[in-house]
């Protein structure tokens, strides 16, 4: 069992509020938008899902760590995260399943972590301020230097992230042949939602952030797909261009989270950045369609238009999150088309709502 030495560390908010902490591992310093997951579990697929690139996630609950790390439980080929706050970091773990300690995977994929920070405080204090940017460091004597340079760091509302995340050069997922094929724009795809796309006979091409329809089209799939992904989806004209030009040819497409801002953008309804966002596994969604509630897991900080949405008279609002009412799922009228604000492919202890992938597949045939 090891214990590594802990180094005083900082957080500081764009506001100069200072929380303090202890490091783990190696001295570091690390920059980007503090935001919260409330999630009792599940912290490995936070930490590797590309839709967190750029954020420093504060866990809510009291232990990290103490499961260790699998293989099987990651939704990308890294860690994502731009570092960790946590409460108690948890060195030993007791999970038969782990493959290594969470401190051991930290240190594989250089990620920095802070510590025995009052995570109830700060909590707390972005929930009642708002997500915003901010610096965890072990340079604690530098405070008004780590302040100059935070001052510098790029707002996340406007901020183009997909290119970071996305694959760099199309790939394949699942049986060459599966019934159905399916073309995916990574704007940020995890991997679990390529497993639920396959196991429901699918063979899927990814494609680049940049992709173009005609590319895409030349795989000559029966559906099209928009993944999830990190940042501001305003600037992303391309992938909205992509959307288009799939309605256009009233081909079959479904879109999560930052895809189904994306397939909102291409209609005319704008999306906006939430003081706070959607972070967690236990989000009580409605289904208007069933009347049925469902425990879902979420992690977004942009939403669409609630008012605009409901003016529009060629899309339906599906499904509502109800704890503010906010937009949790669009359909077209005229079109194959739907999306949700949430994972489905999460699972998050329910099954909810992984009929959305068999809705999907059913508009295939």
């Amino acid at each position: 069992m090891k214990y590594s030495k802990k180094l005083n560390a900082v957080v500081i908010l764009e506001d100069g509020t200072i929380f303090h902490g202890k490091a783990i591992g190696k001295p570091g310093t690390s920059f980007g938008e503090v935001c919260f997951n409330t999630g009792t579990t599940g912290y490995q697929e936070i930490f590797t899902d590309p839709s967190y690139f750029g954020q420093i996630m504060v866990t809510t609950n009291a232990h990290i760590g103490n499961y260790g790390a699998t293989n099987l439980d990651t939704e990308s080929d890294s860690v994502k995260i731009a570092g960790l706050v946590c409460k108690n970091f948890s060195f030993n773990y007791s999970r038969p399943a782990a493959e290594e300690s969470l401190e051991s995977f930290f240190e594989k994929h250089q990620t920095f972590v802070v510590c025995d920070v009052d995570t109830r405080a700060l909590v707390s204090y972005i929930r009642d301020n708002g997500a915003m940017n901010a610096v965890i460091s072990t340079q604690v004597d530098a405070v008004d230097q780590l302040k100059k340079q935070l001052a510098m760091q790029p707002s996340m509302k406007g901020l183009e992230l997909a290119s970071k995340v996305s694959t760099k050069s199309p790939y394949f997922f699942g049986n060459e042949n599966a019934k159905y094929k399916i073309a995916a724009l990574d704007i940020g795809i995890k991997r679990n939602i390529l497993n639920n796309l396959a196991k429901r006979d699918a063979y899927i091409k990814v494609f680049p952030y940049n992709a173009t329809f005609e590319e895409m089209k030349a795989f000559k799939p029966d559906g099209y797909f928009i993944s999830n992904g990190p940042g501001d989806p305003e600037p992303l004209k391309e992938a909205q261009k992509f959307a288009k030009c799939v309605l256009k040819e009233n081909q079959p497409l479904f879109g999560i989270c930052l895809g189904h801002q994306i397939i909102a953008l291409a209609n005319g309804i704008s999306t906006y950045k939430m003081h706070n966002g959607h972070r967690g596994i236990n989000h009580p969604v409605k289904n208007l369609h069933t009347g049925k509630g469902e425990i879902t897991s979420q992690n977004h900080g942009f939403a669409i238009s609630r008012e605009e949405t409901e003016s529009h008279p060629d899309i339906q609002i599906t499904h509502v999150h109800l704890n503010d009412d906010t937009v949790a799922g669009i359909k077209l009228k005229s079109k194959k088309c739907f999306s949700v604000q949430y994972h489905p492919e999460a699972s998050p202890g329910p099954h909810d709502s992984t009929y959305l992938f068999d809705e999907f597949i059913s508009m295939l045939n």
